[in-house]
């Protein structure tokens, strides 16, 4: 049943985003960008523009209903807390000193040592925490994994990450068309629509990849800032206890049944390449932590 959960959430994801964009276009008034005359720089501009950001946004918006859905979150209800209690009593006591509304905790089940943050806004967010964690880190270690989180959602890193990633697909879209126009133009006119259209779904893949390498970047580097603040509220000692057993538990692997969320949670093990990895290697962080301030 879960594929065909994800599968459902996906097509209307897609669907949304396709009917708004087209919304959007339409009231702005866009033009195609190729016309009698060639190219029209500024169409390709503003569209591009609205695919690439529109998608991040809608993507951003839907965040956290997603990540019920998709990772089986199940929302603590606080009048009938139970045995989770102290944990949305430590969310509240890090929310209260990161200056922030108490987000939503959730909890889900997989054997991964880890805990995501997501929502669009610093009033809407969510904290979801592993089984996996709950079953193995100390109330010390939890806090400062919990206190990372917080610091996610303090510094406004989905936003951030939203804009980046959305300026990324818009400048990728972009060069991908202009390159695509003028290969078309060295072809036979018999051929160049259909050498313009291959050329751009083959840019477009090229460019994005390029791009992630930026987003991966900026992704490293909020972990470190997240890394601080989560010392800062929860103390450095709890913080470094922390990534220590998340080094320790790395053996346990990622839960990658919802790879869209990877780079939401506090530890990642990037796949092949190094730039393309979302997080910095827990040594790294760890050092970061220990040097003076």
């Amino acid at each position: 049943m879960n594929w065909i959960k994800r599968i459902s959430l996906f097509l209307f994801t897609n669907i949304l985003i396709m009917v708004t964009i087209t919304v959007i276009l339409n009231v702005l008034g866009v033009k195609p960008y190729i016309n009698a005359y060639g190219l029209n720089l500024e169409a390709l501009l503003v569209f591009c523009l609205v695919w690439g950001m529109a998608g991040a946004f809608i993507s951003l918006v839907l965040s956290r209903k997603m990540a019920k859905w998709l990772m089986g979150v199940q929302v603590i209800d606080e009048r009938a807390a139970g045995p989770y209690g102290d944990l949305l009593e430590t969310v509240r006591g890090l929310s209260r000193a990161a200056g922030i509304p108490m987000p939503e905790v959730g909890i889900y089940e997989s054997p991964e040592v880890n805990a995501f943050a997501t929502g669009p806004t610093k009033s809407r967010s969510l904290v979801a925490v592993s089984t996996g964690l709950l079953q193995r880190m100390t109330r010390n270690e939890m806090d400062g994994v919990l206190a990372h989180e917080i610091s996610h959602i303090a510094n406004g890193d989905m936003v951030t990450m939203t804009l980046i990633q959305g300026v990324v697909n818009a400048f990728a879209m972009f060069l991908s068309r202009i390159v695509s126009f003028f290969i078309g133009r060295m072809v036979d006119e018999k051929m160049e629509a259909v050498v313009r259209f291959v050329s751009v779904i083959a840019f477009d893949i090229l460019f994005s990849i390029l791009g992630s390498i930026l987003v991966a970047w900026f992704s490293r580097r909020r972990e470190f800032r997240a890394d601080a603040g989560g010392a800062r509220y929860a103390g450095r000692d709890n913080m470094i206890a922390a990534l220590s057993k998340l080094k320790a538990a790395s053996v346990i692997g990622i839960d990658d049944s919802a790879p869209a969320f990877a780079s939401l949670k506090i530890s990642g093990s990037p796949k092949w390449l190094s730039l393309f990895a979302t997080h910095p290697p827990l040594d790294d962080r760890i050092e970061a932590l220990r040097r003076p301030a």
